[in-house]
């Protein structure tokens, strides 16, 4: 079982608005929750099973952070799989859901894959199973 990838963090600006995306728009849920007074911060874990044994998110708030987070040009994406990407996506979309690229086959690929983009703009894959390969 070891070793295994545990968790992601990312650093959210508003707390409530990435708990209201996570949890509510894309149905993960709060596995725990810690508020550091002394450091002033609060980590966050969500994710669709569990901590113990399924990688998930940790969402750590910055009480004080007023400014945007510079998300940089070496860090990519979550990725996310469904069962339907055309049908997942829309259903963010009516949500008011931000989709950076729509769905569709990935360049050179078949795998249909589309991307949105979270409260604070972090880049999320919604990606289909990989098609089984033809014998």
């Amino acid at each position: 079982m070891f070793p295994r990838l545990a968790h992601t963090m990312i650093r959210v600006r508003d707390h409530e608005a990435s708990l209201a995306f996570y949890v509510n728009t894309l149905g993960m849920r709060v596995l725990r929750s810690t508020r550091y007074e002394q450091g002033r911060f609060t980590n966050t874990f969500v994710g669709y099973g569990s901590e113990v044994t399924d990688t998930v998110i940790e969402l750590t708030w910055n009480w004080d952070r007023v400014e945007p987070y510079e998300l940089g040009s070496a860090w990519g994406h979550l990725a996310l799989e469904v069962e339907d990407v055309y049908g997942f996506v829309q259903g963010l979309r009516a949500q008011g859901v931000q989709v950076v690229r729509e769905p569709g086959p990935m360049a050179g690929g078949n795998r249909v894959i589309a991307f949105i983009a979270d409260p604070d703009g972090y880049r999320i894959e919604i990606v289909q199973p990989v098609p089984a390969e033809a014998p």
